[in-house]
């Protein structure tokens, strides 16, 4: 079963990188499996990025989490959040 909280927060998401030009959504391959946001560039699909939603280590606080193990975002601020992802997925930086 998928923890319906972080999903929540991951369709947040989903909106808002919408805004920025980017087509996101929620990916779960298996039950079993971890859910994440698959996340694309349509001007350039090789930039993409997968995102996850977990609490970090030192709190009880879910985050936004890069592919690379990495925090993101505070999931209370999807749209800061979804700028550093359309940074990062920017054609002009590439």
């Amino acid at each position: 079963m998928l923890p319906d909280k972080r999903v929540g927060y991951l369709e947040e998401l989903v909106h808002e990188l919408g805004t920025h030009g980017l087509i996101a959504r929620v990916v779960q391959a298996r039950a079993d499996d971890p859910v994440f946001l698959r996340v694309v560039n349509p001007e350039a699909a090789s930039l993409s990025e997968n995102v996850t939603c977990a609490p970090a280590p030192d709190t009880r606080d879910d985050y936004y989490w890069w592919s690379w193990g990495e925090r993101l975002h505070q999931v209370g601020d999807p749209g800061g959040a979804a700028i550093k992802v359309a940074r990062v997925l920017d054609v002009r930086r590439h």
